[in-house]
């Protein structure tokens, strides 16, 4: 994951964040998909050439549909919504400095309820199967020796979804519909009755998913 903090947009500052993501985490080529809002910096050439030349597919929300990104919505709220959130910042220094602390706490510590209650980093790094089988373990243990606790079966971790989408398509005879679990953090999540097909929200290292994605809002450059 990468994230810039700057005075103002521009698309030269969204080709470096990506490039230097890219680099960073050592993205193949065809691997990634970045969706992002309809502002200038994400539409512009510069950033449409490199995305060509890194393999990249873009996809873009729809014109006037504010809740098109909802990974990126959900970040921003979950950001505003912090306890120490500052009415404003009193300089660049100390947007960077809470910025960084938060990003952090995001993604190594924050458990989200979309991803099983496991952190970003957790998933992104592919040590969530490791992770749920030492939970599995610590209940098993729980199961056998207060069975009578457990009245219908025995108790198991949250699992991954296998699939997130921005989007669901609308073909097939049934709807498909998005479903948000109940948390203050909200990350989509989509039905178990969907086929599997591709484009998710995390990064590199999960191998239930297909493909990669990133969520970018032109307000904060971030992926």
């Amino acid at each position: 994951m990468g994230w810039l903090l700057a005075h103002r947009e521009s698309d030269r500052l969204a080709e470096r964040l990506i490039r230097e993501t890219v680099v960073k985490e050592g993205v193949a080529c065809d691997q990634l998909t970045i969706h992002s809002d309809r502002g200038p910096s994400m539409r512009s050439q510069t950033v449409a050439q490199l995305l060509a030349t890194l393999g990249i597919t873009k996809s873009h929300s729809r014109p006037h549909v504010s809740d098109d990104n909802p990974f990126s919505e959900s970040q921003f709220k979950t950001l505003k919504y912090q306890p120490d959130f500052p009415d404003r910042f009193a300089s660049y220094e100390h947007a960077l400095e809470f910025c960084g602390q938060f990003f952090h706490w995001h993604n190594h510590e924050h458990h989200h309820w979309g991803l099983g209650l496991l952190t970003p980093a957790t998933v992104h790094h592919g040590r969530a199967p490791e992770v749920l089988a030492a939970r599995q373990a610590v209940l098993d243990a729980a199961y056998a020796a207060h069975p009578e606790r457990f009245v219908r079966q025995p108790p198991r971790p949250l699992t991954l979804p296998r699939e997130v989408w921005i989007n669901p398509p609308a073909d097939g005879s049934e709807p498909r519909t998005l479903e948000l679990p109940r948390d203050t953090h909200r990350t989509a999540v989509v039905s178990n009755r969907l086929t599997r097909s591709g484009c998710n929200g995390n990064e590199k290292g999960l191998t239930p998913y297909r493909r990669k994605s990133l969520c970018c809002n032109s307000a904060g450059n971030r992926t």
